[in-house]
């Protein structure tokens, strides 16, 4: 894939040389086509924890994303704007859908801490893990706590916020075996990232 716009070329650079991550279904070399941009928002909401819309128009590429992001479980947070501005149109439908709204980037953070453990911009260690040193603490679920996950779920849509809150497990417990239920088809996603169990 070859970096579009042209003028981006520098910040793709940027991203690389900083031990950022670029990531493409398209092979090198590949020319961006209108229709490949739906699917490069695909992958935005799917290797994000969460989505911004800081503008949208009623037709907009971000909406896309934004229901990605939705449908796979992510968080949605959208910036409001004048009802009468055309190009927020979108981000105040959101809002009115269950988008967080949200008007800093500390709402955003304060937003997500629940579901990460380290500090957001803390770089990430790619190397190998020490055979010496402890490995992280968390524990994948076992089958006590998936039943105590689908005894907290039912037909109604819960938060999953609510459901950490509920089974005292850890968000990443959670949101492991909602992944489970998910890839069995026993799982059903809502708007605003509710979650419910397909009897």
């Amino acid at each position: 894939m070859k970096p579009y716009p042209p003028e981006n070329l520098a910040l793709y650079e940027a991203i690389c040389d900083g031990g950022g991550l670029v990531v493409s279904e398209m092979p090198f070399g590949w020319e961006a086509r209108a229709r490949d941009f739906p699917r490069r928002n695909r992958l935005i909401a799917g290797i994000s924890l969460g989505t911004v819309v800081i503008e949208a128009a009623s037709r907009s590429g971000s909406l896309i994303t934004a229901a990605r992001a939705a449908d796979f479980g992510r968080l949605v947070f959208a910036v409001p704007g004048s009802p009468l501005d055309p190009r927020c149109h979108g981000t105040n439908q959101l809002l009115k859908d269950g988008a967080t709204i949200v008007t800093t980037p500390e709402d955003v953070i304060e937003a997500l801490r629940p579901l990460v453990e380290t500090d957001l911009f803390s770089a990430a260690d790619a190397r190998e893990p020490d055979a010496e040193r402890p490995s992280d603490s968390y524990e994948p679920p076992d089958d006590d706590d998936r039943f105590r996950i689908i005894s907290a779920l039912g037909p109604t849509p819960a938060d999953i916020d609510d459901i950490v809150r509920h089974t005292g497990l850890s968000p990443q417990a959670v949101y492991l075996v909602l992944l489970e239920l998910d890839l069995a088809g026993r799982l059903v996603r809502h708007k605003g990232g509710l979650v419910s169990l397909d009897y």
